[in-house]
């Protein structure tokens, strides 16, 4: 059963990114702030879930929340600033902008790293998004918006098989990348065809 807050007494907005540890594509990041008695059957850790089922759940998300928001870092931002630093302005921008809709009084984070947002108190969370709702509907909404920015780019680029890897470094993305070699949306700080940036600075939650 996930927790509806962490804080009490304050508007709290969680937050999640997706797409880190992918060869390709922006990261995504999302913030969502949940009504105080909010409650979903299916509301879960992305990971966890289908995509019909994260599908639907962005549906709802979208309707009942006090507000949401997606934020995104380019590939060549993170080439520039690494990944750690851009899932975190991602997340800055999502909160950024559902700051635009309501005032946000604390901050949740999944994971355990995390840069002062604004003046605001925060909490990293390991593993937040299969523990509080507002984290876990923040991994749906960035992980959904992620994956259509890279279904969309899969047409363009159809060789990579990013309509079904996403840009994670599969056989399929590794061998297109010895055949075809780099795009504009590759990470070219990332070792295409070996240990990624994820691997040297985090470790899985």
């Amino acid at each position: 059963m996930l927790q509806s807050h962490y804080y009490t007494g304050l508007v709290e907005a969680g937050t999640d990114e997706a797409g880190r540890g992918c060869l390709a594509g922006p990261v995504y990041a999302a913030a969502v702030i949940l009504p105080d008695d909010y409650s979903h059957p299916l509301l879960n850790d992305s990971k966890q879930l289908t995509d019909r089922q994260r599908r639907l759940l962005r549906n709802d998300i979208e309707r009942d929340a006090l507000a949401w928001a997606v934020g995104i870092c380019s590939p060549q931002e993170i080439d520039k600033i690494n990944i750690l630093n851009a899932s975190i302005l991602a997340m800055h921008r999502a909160l950024d902008a559902v700051a635009e809709q309501k005032e946000i009084e604390a901050v949740i984070v999944d994971g355990n790293r995390f840069k002062p947002w604004r003046d605001k108190p925060y909490t990293t969370i390991v593993k937040g998004d299969g523990k509080m709702m507002a984290i876990a509907a923040a991994s749906i909404l960035a992980k959904t918006y992620r994956d259509d920015c890279m279904i969309a780019l899969a047409q363009q680029y159809p060789q990579y098989g990013w309509d079904k890897n996403m840009g994670y470094p599969t056989k399929q993305h590794r061998d297109a990348i010895r055949l075809y070699g780099l795009t504009e949306h590759h990470r070219r700080s990332f070792n295409q065809l070996g240990t990624t940036q994820l691997e040297l600075h985090f470790q899985d939650e």
